[in-house]
């Protein structure tokens, strides 16, 4: 019986990925044991469990890159997740580690390098994380999502496979107009779906709210708009609250549903968010979050422009044109399903099943 831990998280662009690999390599073979280690306190640890599998929580948290007085405590914390890592593995005596990126993973695998175990990294960026580039010299196999990545790893490691794809989504079979009515949506209206992950985005809200006037004078148009659970409080009696056809919602649990209803996407440029555009060919106005790592949602989010595959808006111009756009393409029947066709190119819908067969032939490997 084969034994995996896979490890990392942080945001959903790392835990949903995760999950479904998960699921893929119980598909194949079902007895497999699976382990997630992640961090407390962060996503994974209630989104892990819900999905049917067991965690484990380091008490890791991220070097601050800015003078922080956080960074004081972070040598403590590692030294402590690097132990209770140890422990874990040692316990578990995993066949593979897999790293999906996050603080979590980099303890988990350095540890498993240590006691010889072999290693497969996810990344799912067009831009490396930090710790998936320190972990890729020791690793067996480095899965990634977009070309000339030999940028940042071994070129022999590399293996194209797409980023897996939540398996809701993937499997979901609803029209738009059962879509709507699952909702509560005009079924004569065009739909707008705007979020910003699982958090919500300061900067997305604010350019829907500073264009309030604008929103309201819309006919024909229902949107839904996730403002994410720490800025709900903030604007769920705000003034678009009184519209019919605008639903504010902290968080969406059903995506497939609220992806099925709209007929273009307004929202950040993660990995994962551009992995399940891809697969269900929808038209998106991206708006790369200017806080992350190297700008690397920026840098997915050009690599769909190249192929006019979405339209891009600077996060400082969000609120100035945002609504100049978004009006444009509902009203541009041509463009709109030119860039639905377009996106598809980037789809790859069998991401989770290939990884799972890597992951397992090395486990298999390993047997023999």
């Amino acid at each position: 019986m084969a034994r995996v831990i896979i490890s990392g998280g942080g945001t959903g662009g790392h835990v949903f990925p995760a999950i479904a690999i998960a699921d893929a390599i119980k598909v194949q073979a079902p007895e497999t044991e699976i382990l997630f280690v992640g961090a407390n306190g962060k996503i994974e640890m209630e989104k892990v469990p819900k999905a049917g599998y067991r965690i484990e929580g380091l008490n890791i948290s991220g070097f601050q890159r800015k003078f922080s007085m956080r960074n004081l405590a972070f040598p403590f914390k590692l030294a402590g997740s690097m132990l209770k890592a140890m422990l874990i593995v040692r316990k578990f005596k995993p066949d593979v580690a897999v790293g999906v990126g996050g603080y979590a993973s980099g303890p988990v695998l350095k540890i498993a390098h240590t006691f010889d175990i072999p290693t497969v990294i996810q990344e799912q960026n067009s831009f490396a994380g930090v710790t998936n580039r320190i972990l890729a010299s020791k690793a067996n196999l480095i899965c990634v999502a977009y070309d000339k990545m030999e940028r940042f790893f071994p070129k022999e490691k590399i293996k194209f496979t797409g980023n897996p794809v939540r398996k809701d989504i993937l499997d979901k079979n609803i029209s738009r107009s059962e879509a709507k009515q699952a909702l509560g949506l005009n079924q004569n209206n065009k739909t707008v779906l705007i979020f910003g992950g699982s958090l919500g985005a300061g900067t997305i809200n604010e350019a829907v709210l500073a264009n309030a006037e604008k929103l309201k004078s819309l006919k024909g148009v229902n949107i839904i708009w996730q403002v994410g659970k720490m800025y709900y409080d903030q604007y769920r009696s705000c003034t678009l609250a009184e519209i019919n056809d605008i639903k504010i919602v902290s968080f969406i649990e059903d995506m497939d549903t609220a992806y099925a209803a709209s007929d273009i996407v307004i929202c950040r440029a993660g990995a994962l968010t551009i992995s399940e555009l891809s697969v269900l060919g929808k038209a998106a106005i991206l708006i790369p979050s200017p806080n992350v790592a190297e700008d690397h949602q920026t840098v997915n989010a050009l690599s769909l422009i190249e192929k006019d595959a979405a339209i891009l808006l600077k996060d400082t111009d969000a609120k100035k044109y945002l609504i100049e756009e978004m009006s444009q393409l509902l009203g541009d029947d041509v463009k709109r399903k030119s860039l639905e066709s377009n996106i598809r190119y980037f789809a790859r819908p069998e991401a989770a099943k290939e990884i799972a067969s890597e992951i397992l032939n090395i486990c298999n490997a390993k047997h023999r």
